[in-house]
């Protein structure tokens, strides 16, 4: 029984060495060296996740400029307040033309512009008229010839609006204005020489109107005038 005792001292350390020799060989087939503690894995969550490459079309989004405001296109038309003048403003893509008269013979012409819901015009002698526009309507104060007029005033559309005639006549210049309110009543004066008059009516179809005899045409105002 004492000669046992050697013999499987033997044994053991056999079995022990094939244990090792194991555990090396799966090592060895995993491909790296071994990680008792987990490292390996607490690294692997540690280390930051790369961050996606940006969207192309996001990119091109944020870089694309801004879409150009719409130009203002509109026609606005009525008395100023507590009677006495008519004004009309006609505005082509932002340019806008203002005629205020008292269909005898005070009157005054004013462009300027249109944007962003403000008026700005201005006129021989210092005239102005200053106001904003919006939801159908346009507001604001004309002044001129040392006075001042209020209005507001709501959008028209064709007939209605804003004419006016150039032409020489017997050698004499002739201006004429005319605004056409919804109802069909027309409001004008016509300039000979400077010497300011009545306007007679025009036919807003077609625009014909005789002047001193004299066969003319009144257009639509529609952009920058010829002369102010």
């Amino acid at each position: 029984m004492k000669r046992n005792g050697p013999l499987i001292t033997l044994l053991a350390g056999l079995a022990l060495a094939a244990v090792l020799i194991t555990m090396n060989l799966s090592l060895t087939k995993g491909g790296g060296e071994p990680d008792p503690a987990g490292l390996g894995a607490a690294v692997a969550s540690a280390a930051p996740a790369a961050s996606a490459p940006p969207s192309p079309t996001a990119s091109a989004s944020a870089a694309a400029p801004a879409a150009p405001a719409e130009k203002v296109n509109a026609t606005w038309a009525g008395t100023v307040d507590g009677g006495g003048a008519t004004i009309a403003i006609a505005v082509t893509d932002g340019v806008a033309v203002a005629y205020l008269c008292d269909g005898k013979k005070a009157e005054v012409w004013l462009q300027g512009t249109a944007a962003d819901g403000k008026l700005a015009l201005t006129g021989k002698k210092g005239a102005t008229l200053t106001g904003t526009f919006g939801g159908g309507k346009a507001t604001g104060t004309v002044t001129a010839n040392g006075r001042k007029w209020t209005f507001t005033v709501k959008a028209v559309a064709k007939p209605s609006g804003l004419y006016r005639a150039t032409a020489t006549v017997r050698n004499a210049k002739v201006v004429g204005g005319w605004i056409v309110l919804p109802d069909g009543s027309q409001v004008g004066v016509v300039t000979v020489d400077d010497v300011p008059q009545p306007a007679p009516a025009i036919d807003p179809a077609t625009g014909a109107v005789t002047v001193d005899g004299a066969a003319l045409t009144a257009a639509p105002v529609t952009g920058v005038l010829a002369e102010n």
